[in-house]
């Protein structure tokens, strides 16, 4: 009998998890594969959500957990992260012994987790290559796919991409984006059925949920992080100028992540906040119910491109994080200006007919990864191809 792959995940963040989730589940399913699950970075952390809970909640044991992140939220506390990463994450790959690492995306952390498996001759399998978008994501994201040996791209322009920069095209496979198979069964049953205010807490204004509401998710661009204050400052008074009721997540560990989250405390404290209510996080499926239920997402996370796409969610997306991402006809983009923000907002919380496009996957990416990852050829040796 043939032994199982060991197949060792690493996430890193919340929105990791969500990208990776039903992979995860088509993995642990899989006769030929073994699971092995590494959570590591902000994934471990309360402040932002501790997503390890949910992940062990969701019936996946944790195989190792890497505590690495840096306080700051610097660019000095996230190179210094990245490198403690690689020293921590040697070690478990060094303990697992997998027969192929996947790492999802592009933070800065799976830097480490790529850099550590290419030096100790470990197969990379990368998630979500070839895709375009601002800030270091963009040179993450691109040194992720010259270190891979295997590439499970998102689209058909993602897979042109990663060849054109030299990979082999029959290492490069379009799976779709595992985060769409969730927002595909959320499409089978979307109608909000919990209160998010009683399941999660939250603080600020007690909302009326009944009838619109907008949700907004803004994290720091860490090419602009010291602007990072005034940016949020601007979609805050954006969104509450509208009145509507708006449910606001809290940032992502990047480079000004403090900035921002001053801007918000700030904000609650000395100004009139009657319509707007601050969260943490949530589980995948629940903040997916609750998009495709309100009237418009804001803010700058891919959330508002790929999911909301799909789920036909009118999206306004502020500022150069996302710039050059693929997107479809829900996203309005404009510069990180009140005006304009709100002029935006609007505008998309009018309408919402034809908006949905599969840009990101049909909603069955899981099951092609794990297919894709028990049949491909492993290897850790590659050349440029020409």
């Amino acid at each position: 009998m043939r032994s199982k792959r060991k197949v060792c995940v690493v996430v890193t963040a919340r929105p990791s998890y969500s990208r990776i989730k039903t992979a995860l589940t088509a993995i642990q399913e899989h006769p030929d594969l073994e699971l092995q699950l590494v959570v590591t970075a902000s994934a471990l952390l309360d402040r932002y959500g501790n997503v390890s809970k949910t992940i062990a909640a969701d019936g996946f044991p944790i195989h190792a957990r890497v505590f690495m992140v840096i306080e700051g939220e610097t660019l000095l506390s996230s190179a210094k992260t990245t490198g403690l990463g690689l020293t921590e994450l040697a070690t478990v790959f060094d303990n697992l012994q997998p027969d192929v690492v996947v790492t999802i995306a592009d933070r800065y952390e799976t830097m480490a987790t790529a850099v550590a498996a290419a030096y100790m001759n470990i197969p990379l399998a990368h998630v979500q290559g070839g895709e375009v978008t601002g800030s270091i994501d963009e040179k993450v994201r691109h040194s992720i796919t010259k270190l891979a040996d295997l590439h499970l791209v998102s689209s058909e322009g993602a897979r042109e991409r990663v060849i054109r920069m030299g990979e082999e095209p029959a290492t490069v496979h379009v799976t779709g984006c595992p985060s769409i198979d969730l927002a595909a069964e959320i499409l089978k049953q979307p109608a909000l059925d919990f209160d998010p205010q009683e399941k999660y807490g939250g603080v600020g204004a007690l909302l009326d949920l009944s009838g619109d509401y907008l949700v907004v998710l803004q994290h720091p661009v860490t090419t602009e992080y010291r602007e990072a204050r005034h940016q949020v400052e601007q979609t805050l008074h954006a969104v509450r100028r509208t009145g509507i009721p708006t449910l606001w997540f809290w940032p992502n560990v990047d480079s000004g992540s403090e900035e921002v989250s001053r801007g918000i405390r700030a904000f609650r404290e000395f100004e009139e906040n009657p319509t707007i209510r601050f969260f943490k996080n949530m589980l995948p499926n629940d903040f997916l119910r609750l998009a495709v239920n309100s009237r418009c997402i804001i803010g700058n996370s891919s959330v508002a491109i790929r999911e909301c796409s799909f789920l036909g969610v009118p999206a306004v997306n502020i500022g150069s994080r996302q710039r050059g991402r693929e997107r479809g006809r829900n996203v309005i983009d404009v510069e990180d200006r009140e005006e304009e923000v709100f002029a935006a907002i609007k505008k998309q919380a009018a309408s919402r007919e034809n908006l949905q496009d599969a840009i990101y996957g049909d909603g069955r990416a899981g099951q092609r990864i794990a297919d894709c990852l028990a049949t491909a050829t492993l290897t850790f040796d590659k050349h440029l191809a020409y």
